[in-house]
């Protein structure tokens, strides 16, 4: 909680002068049962002006209570409102710069849910501090302090019970904490399944399994139902619990208030307001006690987002002392590279070769050989297990993130459109003119399509681009990453929904315009990668063939196998 609390640097002025706004509002409210008692005893029977007086000054402290109350829950608002933003501010960009490895061990839909849930609870939590963390106390010692000056006896009484409650509220809030972060756990599993079934939803229906996903989500909303009606059985005990306490103390301060004015110790006037500022202070309680079980979820939530915030950066710049410059000819050059994602088994062995600068290399092997792996190695998503990875000598862990992410344009099979115009998902936030995205939509064979809506390049996308087609879609993709002619363009089976006319022209677009980028194409057809000066044939994990199309057609068993399979041997070359 502690990190979370330091986002209220800076408000605590403002705070304070809600709080002292609180307190002046919360005081006025303490004045109406003493002058009601006052009226009671000694200005009725009296003459009207004094009756009309004190009235009026019940009527003035009511309404100095409602508007300073007011100004007070605008200003708490408006503070935790601001602190929230702040909060979620700093998650949402510590989620977007985690590792690969970090956001994998959090999960997506995990971080989604800390983003929006924990924040909210977090953000309620603040705002009824602020609200009721002041009022609540004044309320509960005020009045326990008056009714003390006003008849210490059933004063006494009262505050018997107060200790029974605070304990319940204590012991019960205690198991809270675990209990909800459980019940978070459960919402984490609910986003996954709803967040998978969103993305998938054309092939649910096209596959009609819209009631094998509806049972899906059920066993994870049963699963969350069940947490929550855990959490909420136990936090549920506090009101009837604190109920009980306050209403046995009632009935002793009745019965003992009746029995002291049947003796004269005591007067109805005085039981009267007495009553009244019980009624206060059981208020009192019942706000100190939805604190509690606010603060259970704040707690549980707050731990959650602590655990992302502090999160410390794995992937880190490391000396050149340790990984040292070395002196080579190739641009990019991997050294008996090995990686594992789970350190059990080898994703990776032994990976071994070199590229030029202006080279283009092509990755091809099975689904689940290692092709991503590589690529998401080169560009240090992932640290290797062993070996090293050089760009033009440098060790990519020596080389500066922003320096080493400016280096690559990267289009993935699977990489995102959001809903705003094809102009502005090419320039994805990068100053650009209109003439550069031109050029690189010819290079990517999308400005013919492109030019073809009324719009151009001025037409809006949805979200995902799912009012294109998905060789559009891949070709703006493309697009994007060749704006900005990178060192290094890596292509991850991103043609795949290509055809062949269009793909081999994008090929011949590629050598002709970007000779000095060094090209990696990861792909399954052939077609794609035949005409690359360096191809790498990967089966689980290991390099089994490498060399040009015609050194592999001759040398490669399995780099053959493919081409044969997939449009004949003679067709390809």
């Amino acid at each position: 909680m502690k990190t979370v609390l330091k986002y209220l640097n800076g408000f605590y002025m403002r705070m304070v002068m809600g709080f002292v706004i609180k307190t002046l509002g919360t005081l006025s409210e303490l004045m109406l049962p003493l002058i009601l008692s006052h009226i009671l005893k000694n200005v009725i029977g009296e003459s009207i002006s004094n009756i009309v007086l004190w009235g009026s000054a019940m009527i003035g402290f009511s309404l100095l209570a409602c508007i300073l109350n007011i100004i007070a829950n605008r200003m708490a608002a408006n503070v935790s409102r601001q602190f929230a933003r702040n909060l979620r501010r700093d998650l949402f960009y510590k989620t977007l710069t985690l590792s690969a490895k970090k956001t994998d061990e959090f999960t997506i839909p995990s971080l989604e849910s800390r983003i929006t849930t924990d924040t909210y609870h977090v953000h309620g939590f603040i705002g009824m501090v602020q609200r009721m963390g002041v009022r609540s106390p004044i309320l509960l010692v005020g009045g326990v302090c008056i009714t003390l000056m006003m008849d210490a006896t059933l004063s006494l009484v009262m505050i018997c019970m107060l200790p029974l409650i605070f304990l319940t509220i204590l012991f019960i809030s205690k198991k809270g904490v675990p209990l909800y972060t459980k019940v978070q756990k459960s919402v984490d599993d609910m986003v996954r399944v709803v967040r998978e079934d969103v993305q998938g939803i054309r092939v649910i229906k096209a596959l009609s399994k819209s009631d094998y996903e509806h049972r899906r989500y059920d066993k994870v909303n049963k699963k969350l139902v069940t947490d929550e009606k855990s959490a909420g059985i136990t936090m549920g005990l506090v009101n009837p619990v604190m109920t009980l306490f306050m209403n046995i103390g009632t009935v002793f301060v009745v019965a003992i208030g009746a029995n002291r004015v049947f003796n004269h110790s005591s007067d109805p006037e005085t039981l009267i307001a007495f009553m009244q500022y019980f009624t206060q202070i059981s208020m009192a309680m019942v706000f100190v006690t939805r604190m509690f079980m606010m603060y259970t979820k704040a707690a549980a939530s707050a731990k959650r987002i602590e655990e992302v915030l502090l999160c410390e950066d794995d992937i880190k710049v490391m000396s050149k002392a340790d990984y040292p410059d070395i002196t080579t000819d190739a641009f990019v050059k991997f050294q008996d590279v090995s990686f594992s994602y789970l350190g059990k088994r080898s994703d990776l062995a032994n990976i071994n070769f070199e590229l030029k600068k202006g080279e283009s290399l092509g990755i091809i092997g099975a689904t689940g050989a290692g092709k991503s792996t590589l690529i998401y190695l080169l560009m240090r998503f992932y640290d290797v297990d062993k070996g090293s990875i050089y760009i033009n000598g440098e060790d990519v862990r020596t080389i500066e993130k922003e320096r080493l992410c400016q280096m690559f344009g990267v289009s993935m099979q699977y990489d995102f459109l959001y809903g705003d115009t094809i102009e502005e998902n090419i320039k994805f936030g990068r100053e650009a003119s209109i003439e550069e995205i031109k050029k690189a939509a010819v290079i990517a064979q999308a400005d013919d399509f492109i030019c073809d809506f009324p719009e151009g390049y001025e037409r809006v996308l949805s979200q995902q681009g799912t009012n294109i087609s998905g060789g559009q879609k891949q070709r703006i993709l493309i697009t994007r990453a060749i704006l900005k002619n990178p060192s290094i363009l890596v292509l991850d089976d991103s043609s795949s929904a290509l055809d062949y006319k269009t793909d081999a022209a994008l090929r011949k677009a590629l050598r002709d315009n970007l000779g000095d980028t060094t090209v990696i194409t990861v792909a399954q057809r052939v077609s794609s990668v035949k005409e690359s000066d360096l191809i790498i044939v990967i089966d689980e994990g290991k390099i089994i063939g490498m060399g040009d199309h015609n050194h592999l057609m001759d040398n490669c068993t399995e780099y053959k196998e493919i081409s044969d399979s997939q449009m004949g041997g003679a067709f390809v070359e």
